[in-house]
């Protein structure tokens, strides 16, 4: 039996880890991949220590600080987390179950998607939701990006150095810092806005090649052609595993209180997959970094009654 499992790879969880190694606790982290939603961020410009960094440069260097330590590192999607009469939890995986005294939550978000006809049949054949990783497939192509907040503006600026032509399509306006929105007003080739309106369906034979989108005031169709789509929406929290467990608020995120604590104890969460009020890859990696302290001392003050 592990004394924590931490579920998930991104800061919150990598930090975690390294935080718990210090503290000489017998460490499982349970990920798919290393890295989270930095992996899909190219310009980083408020991580303290760093004037600019990528993402996947950042999180190289989260990588490398882990592998210092001699934490267990399991590449498993989870499945379920189950809470058992001795206080003690088993974390569910497609291939085996794992035993841990406490369990830190650090699974984060996904992007979330339209849900429109097309979406799911050209997803990779043209429908990407990462820039970052997908942008220069486009070179010389017409894109659309779909989305008002940081996210998509920030796509929109990352494809406009590849694209022939970039529209911009949001619901209502941009939600995004008046930092983005300066950027985007600055570049040299503007993109196309398309501001009140709503995709309603992805169109092509092999790959995509338009794009339906309806002005919210008239009702009337639009029909874009492009032949890449980045889906910048929003994020959805990876909590599906622990329904039923733990308290969720009304966006399925984890709800904790300032010490990363849930409602049961001996079970912790920490960044983007909770309720805390800013999504920040600063604020990620504090949390994990709080979770373990606070698990540290969850599994002294039970050792010190036993």
């Amino acid at each position: 039996m592990y004394e924590v499992i931490i579920i998930g790879g991104g800061p919150a969880g990598m930090t975690a880890a390294v935080y718990a190694a210090r503290k000489r606790m017998n460490a499982l982290i349970i990920t798919k991949e290393f890295g989270g939603q930095p992996m899909w961020t190219m310009d980083i410009e408020n991580y303290m220590g760093y004037q600019f960094v990528t993402g996947p440069e950042l999180m190289e260097k989260f990588d490398e600080q882990v592998r210092k330590f001699p934490i267990e590192i399991k590449y498993e999607e989870v499945t379920g987390l189950e809470a058992k009469a001795d206080g003690t939890f088993t974390v569910i995986c497609a291939d085996g179950q794992y035993q841990a005294k406490v369990v830190i939550i650090a699974s984060g978000k996904r992007p979330r998607r339209l849900k429109v006809p097309g979406e799911v049949e050209f997803t990779g054949r043209g429908v990407s939701y990462c820039a970052t990783c997908d942008g220069p497939l486009f070179a010389g192509k017409a894109v659309a990006v779909i989305g008002g907040g940081n996210s998509a503006l920030q796509a929109a600026i990352e494809v406009s150095a590849f694209a022939a032509k970039v529209y911009l399509i949001s619901l209502h306006g941009y939600k995004a810092d008046p930092i983005v929105i300066e950027k985007l007003n600055e570049l040299e080739r503007p993109v196309i806005e398309l501001m009140g309106y709503t995709t309603k369906e992805i169109k092509g034979s092999q790959a995509v090649e338009k794009l339906v989108a309806a002005n919210n005031a008239t009702g009337e169709l639009s029909e874009l052609e492009v032949q890449g789509i980045f889906v910048e929406i929003g994020l959805e929290p990876n909590s599906e595993y622990c329904k039923g467990l733990l308290d969720f608020n009304e966006y399925r995120e984890v709800v904790t209180d300032c010490r990363t604590r849930t409602g049961l104890p001996g079970l912790f969460a920490a960044g983007d997959v909770t309720n805390g009020p800013d999504k920040q890859i600063v604020i990620a990696a504090g949390d994990g970094a709080k979770a373990a302290l606070v698990a540290y001392e969850y599994l002294l003050h039970k050792r010190s009654q036993s």
